[in-house]
């Protein structure tokens, strides 16, 4: 081969050879730069609205301790060690590894179980048979409370369930276990459950559990786990309708003491679910606010503005001390389930010499209006408060913790409701049921269809079965109305109880 043939073989051996060798490195350097920050963005679903959503933020009024450096092995060891020990039918709150969780655990073994979070409506079902004879299987069912693993939601998407996780994570059965756990969407055929294959402590990756309405009913989710991990519900309506949720509109303030000057009000915007209600009941402990008078509801659409809160009366002897009548919340804070509040302070007006101005400062009476931003005309709720210096603020005796074996079976459960649920000329439906249960002062905005009343039946129900004195007999499965009297008389004997 002559010297000038060996001369151009080069530079095309060069290029055959050294071309692909370059690019496999370019590739390798672009895969070190970029692959971090891929797993750090944020989880966007490709039917989502707009660009991808940050993480969900916890409530805005709950502070959430920082972070800092990622846990140890020995601590997430000693975390999941602390949540998997049996807490003796005991409901335990506690902050763990900057989470406010709330769970409960215990053995199980063939003959199955319940875990029941008491005042959350939460329930995980382990039923006969699905835990090998001569095995025990310790099982915790967890609310994480302040929803710093909840999903990232976009505008269009509302949080209308609690986050809950079943542990251990990835544990399987032989036969399905039922979690159970609320939800407020008006209508469940637009709820979609999500699930989330992490463990506690991982970073999430929220996907949904089947299609909209496939594990969701009238006011809770029932979901049958082949395995253990993390769940909520999201409400997003289809195209061209409006995504609609029940708030319920809590009203708390500390006692009114003589010779007090000052008197702080608030007025919380909550799911309308157990466990929001008492997240709300933990946080004002501290300031030794109480729930003043039963919630409202409050129907929420995801397709408006700003909710607003305006003080329209306050008795004499009493002013307001904020420069505004008037609070703004924000719609997502609402919409994305943030339990947030909006608070009024007011004081006495300064003592003259008629001493009939001294006597109406013993007493203060409040009036508010709440509503979205552009529908005050059209859809208004009126918030009424009133505290006296006499009133009794004794604090209630603690109530010992009720064994779980006493609840009313789930098809009984259902078919008494199904029994009260539909309208009676006679009025001896829902109606009579929550007079006589105490939760008539609750705001019901009914629709043509029963179906889609809201769920105070249940409401009353659960209140009836969470009880473990109540005795239900036989006959109230008869479907005559003569004898819906002896069902309520039971009913009422059980909240006495």
């Amino acid at each position: 081969m002559c010297p000038l043939e060996t001369a151009l073989q080069q530079p095309q051996f060069l290029l055959l050879v050294g071309v692909p060798v370059a690019s496999a490195l370019l590739l390798v350097q672009c895969l070190r730069w970029h692959c971090p920050r891929r797993l750090l963005r944020p989880c966007w679903k490709p039917d989502s609205h707009g660009e991808p959503v940050p993480p969900s933020l916890p409530p805005p009024e709950f502070e959430v301790p920082g972070q800092g450096a990622p846990a140890t092995l020995p601590e997430m060891a000693a975390f999941y060690q602390e949540l998997h020990t049996p807490t003796q039918g005991q409901t335990v709150t506690r902050q763990l590894m900057h989470k406010l969780l709330v769970f409960l655990a215990r053995e199980v073994d063939h003959r199955g179980g319940c875990l029941l979070l008491q005042d959350m409506g939460i329930s995980l079902v382990i039923p006969p048979g699905a835990v090998a004879v001569g095995r025990q299987e310790r099982v915790s069912l967890i609310l994480v409370w302040d929803l710093s693993d909840a999903p990232p939601l976009s505008q269009a998407q509302g949080l209308v369930s609690p986050v809950v996780a079943c542990g251990p994570h990835g544990a399987s059965f032989l036969k399905p276990c039922s979690l159970t756990f609320k939800h407020c969407a008006q209508q469940p055929g637009h709820a979609c459950t999500y699930s989330s294959n992490t463990p506690l402590l991982d970073a999430k990756t929220w996907r949904p559990l089947g299609r909209p309405g496939a594990h969701t009913f009238l006011d809770e989710c029932r979901i049958q786990l082949s395995h253990f991990s993390l769940y909520t519900c999201v409400l997003e309506a289809p195209v061209g309708q409006a995504a609609r949720k029940w708030l319920q509109l809590a009203v708390f303030c500390s006692p009114l003491a003589p010779g007090q000057t000052h008197l702080q009000l608030r007025v919380y915007f909550l799911n309308n679910t157990p466990c929001a209600l008492q997240w709300a009941v933990t946080n004002e402990q501290p300031h030794g606010g109480r729930l003043r008078g039963p919630c409202q509801l409050f129907d929420f659409t995801g397709a408006r503005g700003d909710q607003c809160l305006k003080l329209k009366y306050i008795s004499e002897g009493w002013e307001n001390v904020d420069d505004s009548s008037c609070q703004l919340v924000p719609h997502l804070h609402i919409w994305h389930g943030k339990c947030p509040f909006r608070s009024f302070c007011f004081r006495r007006k300064a003592a003259n010499e008629n001493e009939d101005c001294l006597a109406l400062t013993n007493e203060i009476i409040v009036t508010m209006h709440t509503f979205q931003d552009g529908l005050e005309t059209k859809y208004m709720e009126i918030l009424r408060f009133q505290a006296s210096e006499e009133e009794s603020w004794a604090t209630p005796p603690p109530v010992s913790q009720l064994p779980l074996c006493n609840r009313l079976p789930p098809e009984l459960f259902e078919q008494l409701r199904m029994l009260l649920e539909p309208n009676s000329i006679s009025g001896n439906d829902w109606r009579r049921l929550a007079s006589h249960l105490g939760l008539c002062g609750m705001k019901i905005r009914g629709r043509s269809s029963w179906s889609s009343y809201p769920p105070l039946c249940s409401q009353g129900l659960e209140r009836c079965r969470a009880h473990s004195s109540c005795r239900v007999s036989a006959a109230l499965l008869q479907p005559s109305w003569s004898s819906l009297r002896s069902r309520m008389a039971a009913c009422r004997s059980c909240t006495a109880s």
